[in-house]
């Protein structure tokens, strides 16, 4: 074996890059973050062949002066961070110093900035095998530009694993879509070959930013989208949650910041997933585009070199702010309840220690008025059995007697003259016994009859068991669990927290434990499966979710048995007061398995299908 040796400045480089230059969208995204973090506002990107070829990032930012061009291509040189505090509250988007070193040890790079406004601006360019860098003046305006040629031209092994310039070019499209939504104030231009390939205006105002978001996830996003904006104490979350309705069947349509920043984190994912669980149907993805802000010492950007994730310093808090906000934003989203419809006012809350340390989402309290109609008949929480014995007494104008759903001698009169008409309208009729029919202001509106008694029922009775919390049911016989000690240490650690879940433990040994009591509602069910996954969610996240999850399971199955089923026949009274409780029902728009629970078909739309007006 060979002595110890220093490797070369191009070598070192080449090895770094590894880390940070996987391909030109990888190039072009620390570009445009050296931009973003010198305050440009106007962004120009020019890529030829997928960026394989040529790329060029100009902007108007603060420019570098002359003497630090030759330090701005040296590894580990930076002007953002200069003492070990600054990299533990780091707020900017850059901060290592090797971007551009390793960029140009595996490309042609030339770098050229100015300073003024006026006035020559110079030239760097890399050059020989030690890197050296050769400065002359350039004719170029305040900012800086830099053009990489050649990627990979020095190293083949890297360039052989580039794809098709088309599928490059689409990466490169991702990179810019991500920093267009987390930077609303600065105007992007993007040219492919010599022809424009996309453009964002600076969007200031929350409708120009609506525009910029429906351009990189599409209209069909924001007419499905709800804009909220929910602060407690140091933290803030905003942005646009899609409705539980436009799920998709991958994960492409989820944008997650964190002081700007674009990162993948599983405390976040598993909060978002959790906020969405019982509304999706199986396998689907929500879409969201979402913003946290918290203090930059909160959060430890240095634990990833290509800086995709992140680590909270306290992830249980983050994790309980995001599950409560965007459990409660999603619980709004049903009829009556614009998906579309920004929040009026920000959310405010005291934040209240919960059973799985987070927040509740019961504390977070909106500015945002009753609307007039949930105040109508709401069924009463006991003495449930048939669906006319629940539905209370909703008489119609122009109805008549209690007539069955679609006999000729009923009518709802004409809907378009009420003052004020409930979202999902009045009943006119029901088909097959499986759906409702429906007129509001829109046009005809289609009820799933079963689906949504479903979800009514279900989320009744979830609020008549939280009320009255976790009954435990004492075993006969304790249940020994094998562990590993971690394991063990974990659940004597929060014997507590599974006091308030309805189990009790003991610890019995380094690598067991006894369960002397479960859920009187889980009684009969595996009892150790059901313990390991509460454990590894502690370990993993912090809190768990999992014995509630069971539990709503058990309480949907009950629900679905008990609600009305189809083939069975409503008065139009009964229909409406179904539709009343829709109404005043949190996630009343999809039922138990996610499913949805109804939809419109707008006058437009139903005179399309028929050609009026052609």
């Amino acid at each position: 074996m060979s002595r110890i040796h220093l490797l070369s400045p191009r070598l070192a480089n080449q090895i770094a890059a590894g880390e940070v230059v996987e391909r030109p969208a990888s190039v072009v995204k620390e570009l445009l973050e050296n931009s973003l973090d010198a305050g440009a506002d106007t962004v120009d990107i020019d890529i030829e062949q997928g960026g394989i070829k040529r790329m060029r990032i100009r902007d108007n930012g603060s420019g570098i002066d002359k003497d630090d061009l030759p330090l701005a291509i040296s590894r580990h040189a930076t002007s953002k961070i200069l003492a070990l505090d600054d990299l533990e509250a780091v707020g900017t988007l850059g901060f290592r110093g090797e971007a551009l070193a390793s960029i140009a040890s595996v490309s042609r790079l030339s770098l050229s900035s100015n300073t003024f406004d006026e006035g020559a601006g110079w030239l760097a360019r890399c050059e020989g095998r030690d890197m050296t860098v050769g400065v002359e003046p350039t004719a170029h305006p305040r900012g800086t530009s830099v053009e990489v040629r050649d990627l990979f031209f020095n190293t083949p092994a890297r360039r052989k694993f580039l794809r098709t310039e088309k599928t490059e070019y689409s990466r490169i499209d991702d990179v810019l879509k991500k920093l267009a939504l987390s930077h609303f104030d600065v105007a992007f231009t993007l040219r492919h070959n010599s022809k424009p390939a996309r453009r964002f205006p600076a969007a200031t105002t929350q409708l120009e930013q609506e525009r910029r978001v429906a351009a990189v996830c599409g209209p069909a996003f924001m007419e499905q989208a709800r804009f909220f904006n929910t602060e407690v104490g140091d933290l803030r979350l905003w942005g646009w949650l899609g409705a539980p309705t436009f799920s998709r069947s991958q994960a492409d349509l989820q944008f997650f910041y964190v002081n700007g920043r674009s990162i993948r984190d599983k405390v976040v994912s598993h909060a978002v997933r959790q906020a969405y669980q019982d509304v999706l149907y199986h396998g689907r993805h929500p879409a969201y585009v979402l913003f946290l802000e918290l203090p930059a010492t909160d959060v430890d950007v240095n634990v990833h070199p290509t800086k995709h994730e992140v680590r909270f310093r306290e992830s249980r808090t983050v994790h309980g702010f995001l599950y409560g906000s965007l459990s409660r934003i999603v619980a709004e989203m049903g009829p009556g309840r614009d998906a579309g419809e920004p929040s009026s006012g920000i959310v405010t809350g005291v934040p209240v220690t919960h059973v799985d340390g987070g927040i509740s989402a019961a504390t977070m309290q909106h500015d945002t008025p009753t609307p007039a109609y949930q105040h109508p008949v709401i069924f009463p929480a006991r003495d449930r059995g048939t669906v006319g014995e629940q539905m209370a007494v909703y008489q119609l104008p122009g109805q008549k007697g209690d007539g069955v759903a679609g006999s000729n001698n009923s009518s709802n009169g004409d809907v378009t003259e009420q003052t004020e008409i409930p979202p999902l309208g009045y009943a006119l009729s029901q088909l097959r016994g499986i759906y409702i029919l429906a007129e509001n202001r829109e046009g005809l509106v289609l009820v799933d009859m079963h689906a949504a008694h479903e979800r009514i029922t279900y989320e009744q009775m979830k609020t008549a068991y939280n009320s009255v919390g976790v009954a435990a049911q004492p075993l006969l016989v304790p249940e020994a669990l094998a562990l590993s000690e971690k394991e063990a240490d974990c659940g004597e650690s929060h014997l507590s927290l599974f006091e308030t879940l309805g189990i009790t433990l003991q610890r019995a040994g380094p690598e067991s434990l006894l369960v002397r009591a479960v859920p009187a509602l889980l009684r009969g069910a595996a009892v150790e499966p059901l313990v390991r996954d509460v454990l590894a969610d502690l370990l993993t996240h912090g809190t768990t979710r999992r014995i509630e999850e069971h539990i709503n399971e058990i309480l949907s199955t009950m629900a679905c048995h008990g609600s009305v089923r189809a083939g069975r026949q409503l008065t139009l009274t009964e229909m409406n007061a179904l539709l009343r409780e829709m109404e005043a029902t949190e996630r009343s728009g999809q039922c138990n398995h996610g499913r949805p629970t109804w939809t419109q078909l707008s006058m437009n739309e139903l005179d399309a299908l028929f050609m009026r007006g052609r």
